[in-house]
């Protein structure tokens, strides 16, 4: 079968790729659809470190074609969308409702596949740019047959990881102002799950001013053009000035109650916790270098108790949230099509990867078996 492999020095379509039929917990799944995530290219170019030979993707959707003997919630036939979480459901966590936390759902990296014959490690437990694919019965999520995959296959990653990261790890609701850092799909979801929840000012932050427009779309009432000279967190002080009189200090009086660094840069987190208002929480939602700190200013938090809280994927619970976010779509609460800025072939996957880097992409999704 076909799947984008990584060899520990490049990645290629290769078709000498065979996969395992599934244990009593797992399920074989042929993949449709996949979207183009930035957590792939990193393994790619030695931001993330994996072992090779590796088969690529974690944001998919699919038809289950073969259930282990213990997975009974989806049977051959059914439609699903794939997640990275292969969480244990037994430990606390899950049974407290925070899968997200559960041991087992991180650094579990298994052989499910062979590459010309030699073992082939997957990814983030899924493995999805690949014609079929073996993961976790909890991995799959059942969803509506008359829902496209192809918007579907989104859900998996980049939608939960911005919505879950203010649904999940925030209580921003009416009235509520939030800046978002990175105008991409995640960040996109970030901007819809905010208006969702009544925020009152959205302000959209991009180096790229193309992006302005998919921003507004998505619920963004402001965009700053960010890059050389332009002080964001300065426009964003005079725009979200102190409603307090005769203020006296210098702890950054005024600013907003919620700043989403969607990038992964270690200086936009800490712009993040500078433009806050007292108590206001930024959260780190893109994933920079492992090694990477925080230049923050500790009086932030001792003097005017700002906070910064981490997302991991969202803190999503999969087998609640997107059932939750398939709802929210289906009643045109939320924008899944419009994230698909481009379909692609497996095949033509360089392209994908240029286009992102252009910053042409809200979302790329690659077609990698028919449907």
């Amino acid at each position: 079968m076909k799947a984008l492999v990584y060899d520990g020095k490049q990645a290629a379509i290769r078709n000498d790729v065979e996969v395992r039929q599934p244990g009593p917990t797992e399920v074989k799944v042929r993949v449709t659809s996949a979207g183009l995530c930035h957590s792939d290219l990193s393994v790619i170019d030695g931001v993330i470190q994996w072992p090779p030979p590796a088969v690529l993707g974690h944001e998919g959707a699919g038809v289950v074609d073969v259930v282990g003997e213990a997975v009974t919630h989806v049977a051959p036939g059914d439609h699903v969308v794939l997640h990275t979480l292969a969480f244990c459901g037994q430990c606390k966590w899950c049974n407290t409702g925070r899968p997200a936390y559960c041991r087992k759902s991180i650094s579990n990296a298994s052989q499910p596949f062979t590459v010309g014959g030699e073992a082939a490690w997957n990814f983030a437990a899924t493995s999805c740019l690949s014609e079929y694919t073996v993961v976790q019965g909890v991995q799959c999520v059942k969803v509506d047959p008359e829902l496209d995959l192809s918007v579907a296959c989104l859900i998996g990653c980049g939608v939960l990881t911005g919505i879950g990261s203010v649904w999940n790890r925030t209580d921003l609701g009416l009235g509520d102002t939030c800046v978002v850092f990175g105008v991409g799909g995640v960040g996109l979801n970030v901007i819809q799950a905010a208006k969702v929840k009544g925020a009152q000012r959205i302000i959209a932050v991009d180096t790229v001013a193309a992006k302005e427009q998919a921003a507004r779309e998505f619920g963004a009432t402001d965009f700053i053009l960010a890059g050389e000279g332009v002080d964001v967190v300065a426009k964003v002080r005079d725009w979200f000035p102190t409603v307090i009189a005769n203020v006296v200090g210098s702890f950054g009086e005024g600013g907003v109650d919620y700043a989403f660094d969607c990038v992964g840069h270690p200086e936009i987190l800490n712009q993040c916790l500078e433009m806050l208002d007292w108590g206001g929480t930024a959260v780190a939602v893109g994933v920079p270098a492992a090694t990477a700190t925080v230049p923050a200013r500790v009086t932030n938090f001792t003097h005017v108790e700002r906070t910064v809280t981490g997302s991991r994927a969202g803190s999503h619970r999969p087998h609640w949230d997107i059932p939750l976010i398939v709802d929210a779509y289906q009643r045109g609460l939320i924008k899944l099509d419009e994230l698909v800025s481009e379909r692609y072939p497996l095949d033509d996957w360089e392209t994908a990867v240029h286009d992102l880097h252009e910053g042409k992409l809200a979302r790329g999704v690659l077609t990698v078996s028919a449907p």
